[in-house]
């Protein structure tokens, strides 16, 4: 009889078989390494009772000169800025209209449903207009119609239909006066990719050869992605491949945003962009894939700035440090990113260093690497110098050169990746921890529902689910913050021990299982009789908290798990263990055995040591 201690390599390994990874971990869900050990995460809880309208893909924190804490929100719908826990919609409008003579008309007997003529109104489905100075219209109040209305029809370019409280006494009556007016806010984006059908739309051969894509008439036409970055205290963001926008922090959080061309003083500015910043070191406001100076027409290649110290001038002069430079590789920009030194920009082919160089040219760029991909524009993250990113196949690292990133769990990842919804894909991190995530759909998913963690501390490997839209490190906050896609409501993360995502908090269900294992050379049958346990659960509010241990024997590394039969003491075998457990008994034969430990209960912490087995060679058949 001999002990022999359960230790394995930190981080999973993923990418071989079972038996192959002998000595490593193979599978978890919600667990992290410290000091090369395992130990549950961290648990989340609500960090507010607001919710958005559609999904959230943007978090960005910033503080105004009188030291409001705010923290923007953009999602599918509308763009928020939070302040001490309320959502404040500051979404920009695009246009207000005055409606003619009674240009509302009622349904049927009975409906709350009403039909807005608007010649060109420009609305898409779901859109929110606010509709003022409207009389009462067939019994439907005027109190009923002068508010914020999400559309629910379009019915022609020139007449809406959005659903009132209220109740048609006749139907299809015409009212409303003839001063009514309708403030649209910008159109809304998708929750979701949709590919249309037809060669060029989607995946490469998709579809047959001059068949046309397919979309719904009057819906919104791409996924809503935002970018944005604070200039001072004010806030500068943009629609990707939309508009681009200013919000005045001096005016409040009651007051929208407007037009970045239509602030005072603006001179040349960009109307439509891929992304928009702020350079930190030398206070530029960038656009990258934006319109030039006289044009409309949005360039993917073409950067420009606005001169030093001034967000709204963009007109180049010997005076001032405005310009431009194109790109000259790939056909869009997918990402900038600012980090101390320069910032990196990709392309679909291509990754450039811009640098501020002064007069009389302002920006330089070069070229860092070719044949480099990112696989959607929020999938990258930097964490003590380094930035982080995930490509079509493998993940990169820059740290004054580009690496690949080696990963035990590449092949796992990228064969279980959703690519049609790859723009969702996000990254961030956790900076206690060192740990850089991404976020991505799953295979069979069209919502963000996994993740994948590169502990740089630990310089390994992790994987879980969970879905969160959107991520921001603690920053200016206590926590880091995650957007839950079910609920459209943020959450504080490692902040307690349990899901607080329901009504009352439940447990979080961790584990991280061990590829198999066997003893000597795997000739002879195995028989562990016990197993000494040493996990702590330091931590725990819980007065009595628990985990189980699980062993998992197998024969072959081609045959199953065996199934629980006491007689043959074949079977995979689970007994639960506290702190201060000094053995606990098992009886399990085999060639190889897979070891777990797991838990869900509520207010429960706990962080594995070096547990042994009892273990002894049992025959050879």
């Amino acid at each position: 009889m001999s002990f022999q201690k359960l230790i394995f390599r930190p981080g999973v390994f993923r990418d071989q078989t079972r038996f192959a990874s002998d000595g490593s971990w193979f599978d978890c869900d919600k667990i992290r390494f410290r000091s090369g050990l395992p130990q549950k995460i961290g648990g989340w809880e609500r960090f507010s009772e607001d919710t958005t309208d559609g999904q959230i893909r943007f978090l960005f924190n910033f503080i105004s000169l009188d030291q409001n804490d705010y923290l923007a929100i953009g999602s599918s719908q509308r763009f928020y800025i939070e302040e001490g826990g309320e959502f404040n919609n500051i979404t920009p409008l695009r246009k207000t209209s005055s409606l003619g003579s009674n240009p509302i008309t009622t349904g049927s007997a009975g409906s709350g449903e009403i039909t807005i003529t608007d010649t060109d109104h420009g609305a898409v489905l779901n859109d929110f207009v606010t509709l003022a100075a409207a009389t009462t219209t067939d019994g439907v109040t005027a109190a009923q119609i002068n508010i914020t209305h999400q559309i629910t029809n379009i019915v022609s370019a020139n007449a809406y239909k959005v659903e009132t409280a209220g109740s048609a006494s006749s139907g299809s009556t015409a009212g409303g006066g003839g001063s009514v007016t309708a403030a649209y806010e910008i159109n809304v984006g998708l929750d979701t990719t949709v590919i249309g059908t037809g060669f060029g739309a989607g995946p490469y051969s998709r579809g047959t050869w001059g068949s046309a894509a397919t979309t719904t008439a009057g819906a919104p036409n791409q996924l809503r992605l935002w970018g944005g970055d604070n200039f001072g205290e004010d806030l500068i963001f943009n629609v990707r491949n939309g508009g681009v926008y200013y919000w005045d922090a001096s005016v409040g959080i009651g007051t929208r945003a407007d037009a970045l061309s239509d602030e005072t003083g603006a001179s040349d500015a960009p109307t439509i962009a891929v992304q928009v910043m702020v350079s930190n070191n030398d206070r530029h406001v960038l656009a990258f894939g934006c319109n030039d100076r006289g044009s409309a027409t949005q360039d993917k290649l073409l950067i420009r700035w606005s001169d030093q110290e001034n967000a709204v001038d963009w007109t180049p002069t010997t005076a001032n440090t405005a310009g431009d430079l194109r790109l000259n590789s790939g056909s869009q920009i997918v990402k900038a990113y600012d980090t101390r030194q320069e910032i990196l920009v990709w392309t679909e082919e291509a990754l450039f260093s811009m640098r501020f160089v002064g007069p009389p040219f302002t920006f330089g760029h070069n070229v860092l690497a070719r044949n480099i991909t990112l696989i959607g524009p929020n999938a990258v993250a930097s964490l003590n110098g380094a930035v982080y990113w995930m490509g079509l196949r493998d993940f990169f690292v820059y740290t004054g050169r580009v690496q690949e990133l080696p990963s035990t769990v590449r092949d796992y990842v990228f064969g279980d990746i959703n690519l049609l919804q790859a723009q969702k894909i996000h990254a961030g991190t956790i900076k206690d921890y060192g740990e850089i995530v991404w976020f991505y759909c799953s295979a069979d998913a069209t919502e963000i529902d996994r993740y994948v963690i590169y502990n740089s501390f630990e310089k390994c490997w992790y994987f879980g689910t969970l879905s969160r839209t959107a991520w921001l490190d603690s920053a200016s906050r206590n926590y880091p913050i995650g957007a839950n896609s079910v609920d459209f409501k943020l959450y504080n993360h490692e902040v307690g021990l349990n899901d607080g995502e329901g009504e009352s908090p439940s447990g979080i269900s961790a584990y991280i299982e061990s590829a198999d294992f066997e003893l000597g050379e795997g000739d002879r049958f195995q028989f562990i009789s016990r197993v000494l346990p040493d996990i702590s659960f330091f931590g725990s509010t819980d007065p009595a908290p628990a985990a189980s241990f699980s062993f998992k024997p197998r024969n072959f590394p081609g045959s199953g798990f065996g199934t629980a039969d006491a007689s043959t003491v074949t079977g995979t075998k689970m007994v639960d263990v506290q702190e201060f457990t000094e053995e606990a008994f098992v009886r399990v034969r085999s060639r190889q055995v897979a070891f777990r430990v797991e838990s869900s209960g509520t207010n429960i912490a706990w962080k594995l040591g070096a547990s042994r087995i009892d273990i002894r060679p049992d025959g050879r058949k």
